[in-house]
């Protein structure tokens, strides 16, 4: 029985400025929390480091979390959602090159199952 899967995305190659964009962060997060129909439970929030630092975004959603941090200085920006409920992929690679520019994303996928947990005394 499936109890959940996760993402870990990490975009290299991206626009330096985009990762410290505040306003292109939050259409991302709004972009896959509507393409995916998850809950916020209240709004997301955000950490601005300074320069040359970046962005550290979360938002607690009622399927679980959904998280992202920027790394201007190096190009990269990484993404982590977690759902306890089935979804469908989303289009990170596509998404990501639109919106950042990267050049490389990889996208791991974890599923998460009764199965394969220790049973509970």
């Amino acid at each position: 029985m499936e109890i959940g899967a996760e993402w870990l995305v990490d975009a290299a190659g991206c626009r330096r400025d985009s990762l410290v964009n505040p306003g292109l962060l939050r259409d991302l997060f709004d972009r896959v929390i509507r393409d995916l129909d998850l809950h916020p439970l209240d709004a997301a929030r955000w950490h601005v480091f300074p320069p040359p630092g970046g962005m550290t975004g979360f938002v607690v959603l009622s399927e679980s979390h959904l998280a992202c941090h920027t790394y201007p200085e190096h190009g990269i920006l990484t993404l982590n959602l977690y759902c306890c409920r089935p979804r469908p992929e989303w289009p990170w690679r596509e998404r990501l090159q639109e919106m950042f520019g990267a050049t490389i994303v990889t996208v791991r996928t974890v599923q998460r199952s009764v199965q394969e947990l220790v049973p509970w005394p």
